[in-house]
């Protein structure tokens, strides 16, 4: 996946209890002015689906560049971290992402963060406050939020029949076509904004050795729950961004979550015409809010 990174930025490697967690940080010019290591670090973590990776976070980070040590991790299952072979599990990645900040922060983190992987560092942000220091996440949701199931579009007796759940996958996210719709028909407001390199980018995650494992737990429904019971304890600074189209996770479901605890959530910024990936949609306006928000801090 290195191929779609931006200029001056390499990959990075830490091991988990899962494997090797790969990350894209700052390795070479234009950033070789600043002593990256010295810098405080703004970790981005990216969605789940089919083909999701670091690249999800590839237009936004190079503008931060300059001030953090960027941190764009590809999560256990995803892009070019390992894919071990396993029935994923929430804890899989609480552990995981816990791992990965322990090993690679030595202050307290800012997290930019999206959707499911969203909830579930505000899940880890509770359990382990000493670890953050603000949050900024885009369409956070457990995918079950308030007991009303979001994602789960397909009946688990197809998706766990042996074969089928491979077949699946293989329709679903290892072809071009497959992964070009799902991004022009789920993922954004505009099709027309999807270009040629975020579907070679998503297939090229997709077709990774195994990577069907991580997907299928994601779409039968082994990583949901529901956010509300949790966003009450949450402590840590946190602002939310919405886009105004968002399919599944919808901006009412968002404002309903974020009224859960007004003391954290100090934000609530409504991104138009835009789909769930606002940062892949239209970059530039999560990179101006997000700049007014991390020189406050």
């Amino acid at each position: 996946m290195l191929q779609f990174q931006p200029p001056g930025f390499g990959q990075k490697v830490i091991h988990t209890s899962l494997g090797a967690m790969v990350y894209y940080t700052q390795t070479s010019a234009p950033w070789l002015n600043a002593d990256s290591e010295d810098l405080p670090p703004l970790l981005f973590l990216h969605n789940f689906g089919g083909g999701a990776s670091a690249y999800e976070w590839s237009k936004v980070y190079p503008a931060f560049a300059d001030k953090y040590r960027i941190l764009a991790p590809d999560l256990i299952g995803w892009g070019d971290s390992a894919h071990p072979v396993r029935d994923y599990q929430i804890k899989d990645y609480l552990t995981t992402l816990a791992e990965f900040i322990t090993q690679t922060c030595r202050q307290p983190v800012q997290v930019i963060a999206s959707s499911l992987t969203a909830a579930l560092t505000i899940r880890l942000a509770i359990t382990q406050p000493q670890l953050f220091q603000s949050l900024y996440l885009v369409c956070p949701s457990g995918f079950d939020d308030f007991g009303q199931g979001a994602g789960r579009r397909l009946p688990l007796s197809v998706i766990n029949t042996p074969l089928v759940d491979s077949l699946i996958y293989g329709l679903g996210a290892e072809n071009e076509l497959a992964v070009r719709n799902f991004l022009q028909s789920f993922l954004f407001a505009k099709p027309g904004r999807v270009s040629p390199e975020m579907v070679a980018a998503y297939l090229t995650s997709a077709q990774q050795p195994n990577a069907r494992f991580a997907a299928l737990a994601f779409l039968r429904g082994d990583l949901y729950f529901d956010l509300s019971l949790y966003l009450q304890q949450l402590t840590i600074p946190t602002v939310f961004f919405w886009g105004e189209e968002a399919q599944f996770t919808s901006i009412k479901l968002g404002r309903r979550l974020a009224n859960l605890n007004l003391n954290a959530v100090s934000q609530f910024y409504a991104i138009a015409d835009a789909g769930v990936l606002p940062h892949l949609e239209l970059p530039e306006v999560i990179i101006g809010l997000l700049q007014q928000h991390l020189s406050n801090r």
